[in-house]
This record gives structure tokens, C-alpha cells and sequence, in this order.
């Protein structure tokens, strides 16, 4: 993929998710690695519907800012994710609805914050780190990232949102989704004795589609 059709997908796949409520405002960011090993990052103060293919960061591999606009405040927790996971193709970072009030519930699950309703989120999140509250913009979440040291693809910010890295810009966009929807199931079934999936059906996910689940 080009840098130009690249630039067009982030923006065609942001815009998409904010039409439909995943995030809203200019809350959000986005970014994706290039050819060269750089990166596109999505402007501070910009929305997902809005966002301009030719004005979006840019980074070199030096990590370095040399065009576009100012980037996300955000910087530290994309970065964190690239420098710990080596198959991170892109980080997406939303503030969607139904996970952030699944993270202000005083049983959610720190270290299994998704609980294993579908076999989907299993296959494309695996587990799912709940990190404590921090203010928007602190440098200390991109070091919490790093603690994990690669070993989770996602984290939940309490009382913030998701952040998901994936293998590229589509790929993680649809895992983001995912955890979003899971979270709207659980605080739906919420106060239910709901049939979530069994130990023995989760290790039968994890084996089938190979998926990383022991960190």
C-alpha cells in the first residue's frame, strides 16, 4: 500500500467509526505505520470525522515529527505499543460508550476485562488489560503500556477507552469494534446468569485460532 492510499484508508476508517458513534467529537486518535518504518498519527484537536488525509502526522522512523499537523497528545501510548510489539501495524484509540462504563464497574476485571461472552473478542483481542485512571495526555500511560512489556495487544484506560494495536490499520479497527460490542453485551446481560463461554470452550478458542493468552 502506498502512502497516499494508506493516508486515505485511515481517514476513510475513522470516519467510519465515528459515524457511528464509537467515538465522537474530537476524542480519539489513530495511526499507522509506513513503508519506511515511520508513522501517520491523526492530529491533536481533530475529529475522526473529519480528518484530512493530507494533514495528518508524520513521522519518520527516527520517530522524529517532519510534516503535517501537530500530533494526537496521545503520542506515548501509540509509541509504546510499537516499540514493545513488533507485528504492531497500527494503534487505535476510541471513547466509546458502552466499554468505558464497563470500566467504571466495580467488578470489572483487571487483568480479563472482557468476559468471555463470544468467541470474537477471544480471537481478535485475546485478554484484555484494565490500566488504572490517568489524566488525558500523561506520558505515564505509555509507560504502563511498556510494563506490559508487548504481551497484551489491548488495554482499557479506566474511564477513558480502549487502546488496540493491530497487525495494520484494518485489522485493528475491527478489534477495537469487537471489544466495544463486548462490552455493550456485558453491561446488557449485566445482574444475568448469562451462559458465558466455559474455561474448556475458551482454551478451545485460544488453541484453534492460536491466539495469545498467557501473558
Amino acid at each position: 500500500m502506498t502512502e497516499t492510499e494508506l493516508r486515505e484508508q485511515i481517514c476513510l476508517l475513522a470516519r467510519s467509526l465515528f459515524d457511528r458513534g464509537l467515538t465522537h467529537g474530537s476524542t480519539g486518535n489513530i495511526s499507522a505505520r509506513t513503508e519506511d518504518g515511520g508513522l501517520l498519527v491523526s492530529p491533536t484537536g481533530t475529529s475522526f470525522g473529519r480528518l484530512d488525509p493530507g494533514r495528518l502526522s508524520r513521522f519518520d522512523p527516527d520517530g522524529t515529527h517532519i510534516a503535517g499537523d501537530p500530533p494526537t497528545k496521545e503520542m506515548p501510548l501509540h509509541t509504546a505499543f510499537y516499540d514493545t510489539r513488533s507485528t504492531a501495524g497500527a494503534v487505535v484509540h476510541l471513547h466509546s460508550c458502552h466499554s468505558v462504563a464497563w470500566s467504571m464497574m466495580p467488578d470489572a476485571d483487571e487483568d480479563d476485562f472482557l468476559p468471555p461472552l463470544t468467541p470474537y473478542a477471544i480471537m481478535k483481542l485475546g485478554r484484555v488489560k484494565l490500566l488504572p485512571f490517568f489524566l488525558p495526555g500523561d506520558p505515564a500511560m505509555g509507560a504502563a503500556v511498556r510494563g506490559l512489556a508487548g504481551k497484551r495487544s489491548a488495554v482499557m484506560l479506566a474511564n477513558h477507552g480502549p487502546v488496540v494495536a493491530g497487525k495494520d490499520i484494518e485489522a485493528a479497527c475491527n478489534a477495537i469494534e469487537e471489544l466495544e460490542e463486548t462490552a455493550r453485551l456485558a453491561m446488557l446481560l449485566r445482574g444475568v446468569q448469562a451462559n458465558v463461554l466455559t474455561p474448556e470452550q475458551v482454551r478451545a478458542v485460544v488453541t484453534q485460532f492460536d491466539v495469545e493468552w498467557n501473558a
